[in-house]
């Protein structure tokens, strides 16, 4: 059964959310939902997660699972509100554990933060297999971009977070702690080389190049054939000569620490402190 796949994009962030479902009064899944989030002000909004639950709605479907390919450096997750309003099952790959504890130092989060992955309601290992109503899933563990990246894949479908961009963008970075640009080619050809040309893969983000539309869909045989950083025919020493020299001409994200600290926690806030307050911290000098 092939899955019926509705995206929303966010222009704030860049970021692609996508609803699967097996059809209309069934089942879906939400992937990589996005928490509006004010860096001048600090205040968070619920517009993008909204719209979101209004497709649930209006096509009457039960939320079975909320899947988050990463902890996500570029955007703050709505995976917890959206649990609350719509019900189903926060997961994330099982190499979680190894971020949190990364950013659990970083952030000084305390001994109540357990790095275990616990925060979310399921971990995936690479090769779990899941239901969607009458759709299979399928995890893919597909490393590099942090040490933790799962894609999921529906039919002729894959979610293939930040491994890659379409084909005129290119690649994700792979300079965040725990990343690996060997890692990352690995994956990526793993991707490339082992599923039919074509298998639709859908980006969570696009950065066009010039006056381009937003894209989001690709195939196996347009990246193989056009991806300007990872085409047949670029080894692994190649691109990781070249994806280590861009990675160092680039800058932090703008939501990074904001949003790790949400998102290894599978979109909860930090605990109120003793004047029962909210805070993010900003380490100094640190990254």
């Amino acid at each position: 059964m092939q899955p019926n796949i509705q995206a929303f994009f966010d222009p704030v962030t860049w970021t692609v959310s996508y609803v699967v479902f097996d059809k209309p009064g069934g089942h879906c899944a939400i992937i990589d939902p996005v928490l509006d989030y004010d860096p001048k002000s600090g205040r968070t909004k619920h517009h993008s997660a909204d719209v979101l639950i209004k497709f649930v709605h209006s096509k009457e479907l039960t939320v079975d699972w909320i899947l988050e390919t990463h902890a996500h450096a570029d955007h703050l997750s709505s995976a917890h509100y959206l649990q609350q309003e719509l019900g189903g099952k926060v997961a994330i790959g099982s190499r979680i554990s190894g971020v949190q504890q990364v950013f659990k130092k970083l952030f000084n989060m305390g001994p109540d933060f357990q790095p275990d992955g616990s925060q979310f309601d399921h971990l995936f290992d690479d090769g779990d297999t899941f239901e969607v109503g009458e759709l299979k899933g399928r995890a893919i563990f597909v490393p590099g971009h942090t040490p933790a990246d799962m894609a999921y894949q529906f039919g002729d479908a894959i979610f293939i977070g930040d491994t890659m961009f379409m084909p005129d963008v290119g690649t994700a970075r792979a300079d965040f702690p725990g990343g690996d640009a060997r890692q990352l080619y690995r994956s990526i050809r793993k991707l490339l080389d082992q599923y039919p040309p074509e298998t639709r893969l859908f980006m969570c983000h696009d950065y066009p190049p010039g006056d381009r539309p937003i894209q989001w869909e690709s195939t196996v045989a347009e990246q193989r054939a056009h991806n300007i950083h990872v085409h047949d025919g670029i080894n692994e020493d190649g691109f990781v000569a070249m994806r280590t020299a861009r990675d160092a001409t680039l800058e932090m994200p703008v939501l990074i620490l904001p949003s790790v600290q949400v998102n290894v926690r599978a979109g909860q806030m930090p605990p109120a402190e003793d004047n029962g307050r909210v805070y993010l911290k900003i380490p100094i000098n640190v990254l």
